[in-house]
């Protein structure tokens, strides 16, 4: 009696993977639908106001990689439980370096938001509901950014050494002494920490960038 030989197992069963995916057609799709809509709020909104190109690559990359990340686990069909662990898990970046300020911080959390919705819609949502879904976001950001909110109150955290100066009742006088000594037309000045050792405060200005000869590199 012969045996039958058992059938040998193609590459691709064996390495358990696959080579090709219709839902190929659908990344590159949203992928593209992605590239754009992080381009007009990263490059043309947010880094003509700020100049930083720091976050520009911070923002570019931590959006494709949300998207990616997304759109690959929801190959796996993960639940809600799972979906608010993916959002724990930005909850607890933190950059130790520097300070992040509210708007940056406002910035990432938006293009981390962009990212997850242009990667984990389903059929459940339509082309036309999530080019809605964009555009809205960018023409709320626009407004927000270029219409209604013109000028942008920068601040400078200074140490100042004529610690005389910083009573209230010679705010005008230390407020003009700022302004000649720095060459910004300074809207309101708080005064921080005093050190009475070496007599001198931290001063914290306020300015508006449009109106300066020139802008500081970094606003903290």
């Amino acid at each position: 009696m012969l045996l039958k030989a058992a059938p040998e197992s193609s590459m691709e069963e064996l390495l358990n993977i696959t080579w090709f995916d219709d839902d190929l057609y659908k990344l590159i799709f949203r992928l593209g639908v992605n590239v754009i809509f992080l381009t007009i709020i990263i490059r043309y909104l947010y880094y003509p106001s700020k100049k930083r190109k720091d976050y520009l690559f911070t923002y570019y990359l931590i959006g494709f990689i949300t998207f990616f990340l997304c759109f690959a686990l929801k190959k796996f069909n993960i639940d809600t439980g799972m979906g608010l662990g993916l959002f724990a898990i930005f909850g607890i970046i933190r950059y130790r370096t520097d300070a992040i300020e509210i708007k940056e911080m406002t910035y990432l959390f938006l293009v981390i938001g962009v990212s997850v919705v242009n990667s984990l819609a389903s059929n459940k949502i339509s082309i036309a509901e999530m080019a809605v879904i964009n555009i809205f976001i960018v023409a709320l950001t626009f407004g927000l950014e270029r219409l209604w909110l013109v000028k942008h109150e920068t601040r400078k955290t200074i140490t100042y050494e004529r610690i005389d100066l910083i009573r209230p009742d010679t705010y005008d006088e230390m407020k003009a002494d700022l302004e000649e000594r720095t060459g910004l037309a300074i809207n309101r000045v708080e005064v921080g920490k005093i050190n009475f050792l070496d007599d001198t405060a931290q001063v914290r200005i306020y300015y508006f960038d449009d109106d300066q000869a020139f802008s500081d590199y970094n606003s903290n």
